[in-house]
């Protein structure tokens, strides 16, 4: 039962990161570019979307913190296509200025819990808990544990987002953001706008991240200013895990792979933490499954190449 419930947090956390991870694949395998604003999109998501939620709106916050994110991803595009910043330049002076709008959003403090005030009967001031989605959710179904709950309703919105991701690769759109990446020189000469494709991209990219963050925030029940540190090692480990599971043939399952890696990436953090990893090592863990997970293709080949030398020296010899 215990392995029951470590698979099931695994799965909860890999589903709510996993749109971040979709991002990641977007802007790093699609579109062939190193996007560092994620650490701030991700916080901005989540500071907007614990804004909203306690205003007493959970569903519309969702949208709010993805238009967040959205918002910073054009910031960074303007940079890099208009300004002809550095990428990653760009991205880090636009995760630099959203330290400070999110600390703003909250208030000018460093965190902010789902809660508002309220008067009783006699006229105290008591803290009432903000619903979310989620316990909006478990409200349906009386009984439900409060991990399947979050497992069930992540999974189908992350599922949702996939599909819509998938559609929207296939259209005139998708298909100019995904010949940017390719080849943007070529796309120019196609009299295609190659900046807004790269606007456009990034931008999803980055209103995915915020999702997350927003999926996050209302399941942890606050948001915090330091949550998006360490969050591009994560996204980058999820797409390159699941990358080493599926490969690289299509979109379609780069997207999918990109939702894997997610899930296989929290199992791995689960399995960690219950040899009693401390906290401040999964930075380390991350970095560590990055490196291996980049170092299997070349593994790979290498065996290949070695089992081809073995097999063509059976022949000579036979």
């Amino acid at each position: 039962m215990e392995y029951v419930h470590l698979l099931l947090s695994a799965l909860s956390q890999g589903a709510i990161y996993a749109p971040m991870a979709m991002g990641v694949f977007i802007a790093f395998k699609i579109l062939n570019t190193p996007d560092l604003t994620i650490d701030g999109s991700l916080v901005f998501g989540m500071t907007v979307c614990a804004v909203v939620t306690i205003a007493g709106h959970p569903i519309l916050a969702l949208f709010a913190g993805t238009l967040a994110g959205g918002l910073a991803g054009l910031v960074t595009g303007f940079l890099q296509t208009k300004l002809r910043i550095n990428a990653i330049l760009s991205g880090i002076l636009t995760m630099t200025g959203l330290y400070t709008i999110n600390y703003m959003v909250l208030g000018g403090q460093s965190n902010l819990y789902l809660q508002s005030a309220e008067l009783n009967e006699s006229g105290s001031e008591v803290f009432v808990s903000s619903p979310t989605i989620y316990k909006m959710f478990a409200g349906l179904f009386p009984g439900i544990d409060t991990t399947a709950a979050v497992l069930i309703l992540t999974a189908v919105i992350v599922a949702a987002v996939a599909a819509l991701l998938c559609v929207f690769f296939k259209t005139r759109s998708g298909m100019a953001i995904r010949a940017t990446g390719d080849n943007e020189e070529m796309v120019r000469s196609s009299s295609i706008n190659a900046d807004f494709s790269r606007v456009l991209g990034i931008m999803i990219a980055n209103g995915l991240v915020a999702l997350s963050g927003s999926l996050l925030c209302q399941q942890q029940r606050f948001a915090d200013l330091n949550s998006g540190s360490g969050m591009l090692v994560v996204g980058l480990a999820s797409v390159i895990i699941g990358q080493a599971m599926f490969g690289r043939r299509s979109v379609t399952l780069g997207v999918i792979s990109a939702v894997a890696g997610s899930a296989v990436y929290r199992l791995i953090l689960q399995l960690a933490y219950k040899i009693n990893m401390p906290s401040y090592g999964v930075k380390l863990l991350s970095a560590v499954i990055v490196v291996i997970a980049l170092a299997l293709p070349l593994a790979r080949r290498k065996l290949a190449i070695r089992k081809a030398r073995l097999a063509a020296e059976r022949g000579k010899n036979a």
